[in-house]
């Protein structure tokens, strides 16, 4: 039995390498569980900023604002200069929209996207889509968190359901253009392979 394309995309997204890049995306989302992967790769030296993505305060949906955060990134021993936050975007396919476009603006042409394992997917997507769109040369490279309890009840739910939740969210949004497809995905990572 062969995988469904949307299972390779999962294997190849899950499994992507890293390189030294320009920056490091926070996403703003599922509470305090993101910046922790952020400051470690940024302390490790695979990216020279760390950008922190949304301007949405929903705590029950786990939007913590940047206020939250930025004072949790400066005591795991990030430098202030290195934080910068992108405060237009509300949603995930905003946060792609406006962090290309900094991208572009700044010259940043590595990007190191950071999300939560069940939101990573749609993330990358939603990004893939901004970076295809603007036909530069930018490279995508997902860094999941890892270790988040699956079956934990939260405010915003469980990862085990939302997962579900995201890949219909993939399907409803690829319909309307928003996103990449798997098929762009996998010929992206396989063109993105071959330039390292």
């Amino acid at each position: 039995m062969s995988l469904t394309l949307r299972e390779k995309f999962i294997a190849i997204v899950d499994n992507d390498g890293l390189i030294e890049s320009d920056i490091i995306v926070l996403l703003e989302g599922d509470g305090f569980n993101r910046y922790r992967k952020a400051a470690d790769l940024y302390l490790k030296g695979l990216g020279k900023k760390i950008i922190f993505s949304g301007a949405m305060t929903d705590y029950s949906y786990g939007s913590f604002p940047f206020k939250d955060i930025l004072p949790k990134l400066l005591k795991a021993g990030i430098p202030k200069n290195a934080i910068v936050h992108e405060r237009k975007s509300k949603n995930t396919k905003e946060q792609a929209v406006e962090v290309i476009k900094l991208a572009i603006k700044n010259d940043w042409n590595k990007i190191i996207l950071v999300a939560t394992h069940e939101h990573q997917y749609r993330a990358y997507l939603s990004f893939l889509k901004e970076v295809l769109s603007s036909k530069k040369d930018i490279l995508l490279f997902n860094s999941p968190v890892r270790n988040l309890k699956w079956f934990e009840k939260n405010a915003w739910g469980r990862r085990f359901d939302n997962i579900d939740t995201e890949f219909n969210k993939i399907e409803k949004y690829v319909l309307k253009d928003h996103l990449a497809t798997f098929q762009e995905a996998i010929d992206y990572q396989e063109k993105k392979e071959k330039n390292l």
